[in-house]
């Protein structure tokens, strides 16, 4: 049996729990929600990374999907209910492969029945207006993790990806850490500065998690998880899920990444504009400086690392697909995760250890919130604190 068939046979019992899916994102800029214009119930791959029967071929047996909306638009909390009604259109549109999941308990219950958990993750804590109460209802809407910031700050919490703002978190993003524990919302810290990751785990009671990112000591990017994060995990507890972006995974992508992102803005677009034009643009760079390749191999390298810092037990996966335009060789798509773990397999990964990165230790950390949670409501009642009290 090759490990390619050794990886798939695993991954019938431990699916992959990926931590981060823009689908609805992209749905919103492609076909503005029209999910009979991107039926995924189809083959998308002329359009998308995702679709059910490339999300079957892949293992992936529960998905967290992104309810991210740019940091800059307009709205964003509207944009964002608008995201969760995709999420749930998807959910009643295919019932026989997607089950709605809250909880661990959820999860389980999916997999027991050969469906995808589906769950779903804002990204960005501008997404809550500053409002706690805003927090609570995306909670009760079904959202089990936020992301505290995106690319770029909020007022009381600091982005990878922008100046220093208030040196971490606030007061008021301590208390927005706070009350997701007492919520059960995951604490995501993707996206954050170095100094709000620590923050946040010398505030956070619950597991914290990074949906998204790699190792910085492989890969010098600054949206990756530094050694000494890393090694905070194995105590509280928390999970930090390896990307596949070749600009945070492969450090010739990150310094080729920088001069096409110029070249973007000096054509006037946004260097995350993926409309035809902008794209256009893009490719046109790429014909004078061909982009830097990453591979299956590549991202094996962060776990591989990250297992060495942190431990097998706070490690997991999160390939950002349909949130990037490009992805390594041999994970192209959603159904490229039997490539990775047929890598790891080859490196002597035992079937133990994968079987807790694909799937037990994101049902674990989703379950430690759920009893924090229930702690804390017994203790006390939602914080009705504002950030002009907190922070002046």
């Amino acid at each position: 049996m090759t490990a390619l068939d050794r990886a798939r046979e695993l991954l019938r019992e431990f699916p992959v729990v990926d931590g981060h899916n823009d689908l609805p994102w992209a749905l919103r800029e492609q076909v503005r929600y029209d999910l009979d214009a991107r039926d995924i119930a189809a083959d998308q791959s002329a359009h998308l990374h995702t679709d059910i029967p490339r999300l079957r071929a892949g293992g992936v047996g529960a998905q967290f999907w992104s309810v991210y909306v740019r940091s800059d638009l307009p709205g964003a909390v509207t944009a964002t209910l608008e995201q969760i009604d995709c999420v749930r259109q998807l959910l009643e549109r295919h019932p026989r492969d997607l089950r709605a999941a809250l909880t661990a308990a959820d999860m389980e219950a999916a997999r027991a029945e050969g469906r995808i958990a589906s769950l779903m993750g804002a990204e960005g804590g501008h997404s809550i207006d500053e409002s706690l109460a805003a927090l609570r209802a995306l909670y009760a809407l079904g959202v089990r993790y936020m992301t505290l910031t995106h690319n770029d700050n909020v007022s009381w919490a600091d982005s990878a990806t922008d100046a220093p703002g208030v040196g971490g978190l606030s007061a008021f993003g301590r208390e927005v850490v706070r009350e997701m524990n007492r919520e059960g919302m995951l604490v995501d810290l993707s996206h954050v500065a170095a100094t709000t990751m620590r923050d946040a785990l010398d505030t956070s009671a619950a597991p914290v998690i990074f949906s998204h990112s790699s190792a910085r000591a492989v890969c010098d990017h600054p949206r990756n998880v530094p050694d000494d994060v890393l090694e905070r995990l194995p105590a509280n507890g928390g999970l930090a899920m390896v990307t596949f972006v070749p600009k945070f995974v492969l450090q010739a992508a990150v310094d080729w990444t920088a001069a096409a992102d110029e070249n973007m803005r000096a054509h006037g677009f946004h260097p995350l504009d993926s409309g035809p034009e902008a794209m256009a643009v893009h490719h046109a760079f790429e014909e004078r400086s061909p982009r830097p390749v990453a591979t299956v191999a590549t991202v094996a390298d962060h776990l591989d690392h990250m297992r060495e810092v942190a431990g097998v037990d706070h490690i997991g996966v999160g390939g950002d697909y349909d949130g990037t335009p490009f992805l390594p060789d041999g994970l192209g798509d959603v159904s490229g995760y039997p490539n990775l773990i047929a890598e790891l397999l080859d490196r002597g990964w035992s079937r133990a250890d994968l079987a807790k990165v694909t799937w037990q230790n994101a049902v674990r950390v989703l379950g430690a919130a759920e009893d924090v949670s229930r702690e804390l409501r017994a203790t006390r009642g939602p914080s009705h604190a504002t950030l002009a009290e907190l922070d002046g």
